[in-house]
């Protein structure tokens, strides 16, 4: 990743571009985003922990794919070509909240997904987390498995259940970069 440092090369855009899909143009807009967010280092540190501890880091190549999961679809898909991306962006979404990869989202996986959405709005209690993120599991148990007895137990949110609570969301046209005409250095400091 040492050849990033600086701004890729024409070549090494030409290779970005066909792996993510992105143009020429718009690597080098988030080029200059990724330069701003790791400080001009060659990776984003600290960019996720994972649960031992250790910190992990993303390199502007990884930080593209990544990003790329967020273009928005051409205008002329098929039917077909349109569900094939939706799939893949609740993938991706699912994938983020599955921390141990394991094909579920577990209770203790929600439970930290909402305390980190809900800590940068204000103090919150673990107690209120967790009382949001278990009436939030016991809905989605209650649409992914219809009726339960009081002696079952949810295991989690399969991906399947995360498409079928998902279904009448508009995911592939809303989870979209959008690139501006505008100069957003300053925006950054």
């Amino acid at each position: 990743m040492g050849a990033l440092q600086s701004l890729p090369s024409e070549p090494e855009y030409l290779d970005l571009a066909e792996k993510t899909g992105f143009s020429q143009e718009q690597i080098g807009i988030l080029h200059k985003r990724f330069k701003q967010l790791s400080h001009n280092e060659e990776s984003l540190r600290n960019f996720r922990q994972n649960d031992v501890g250790h910190v992990q880091e993303i390199g502007f190549e990884e930080f593209l794919v990544v990003m790329s999961h967020f273009r928005p679809p051409s205008l002329n898909l098929s039917e077909e070509q349109r569900e094939s991306i939706r799939r893949e962006k609740l993938r991706f979404l699912f994938n983020m909240h599955d921390t141990d990869n394991d094909g579920t989202i577990t209770l203790e996986e929600y439970r930290h997904v909402v305390e980190e959405l809900l800590s940068r709005s204000g103090p919150l209690s673990k107690e209120t987390a967790k009382g949001i993120s278990d009436a939030a599991m016991l809905e989605v148990a209650s649409i992914s498995m219809g009726h339960m007895e009081p002696d079952e137990f949810y295991e989690g949110i399969t991906f399947e259940h995360f498409l079928k609570i998902l279904k009448d969301i508009e995911i592939e046209t809303r989870m979209n970069i959008r690139f501006l005409n505008m100069d957003t250095t300053t925006l950054c400091k």
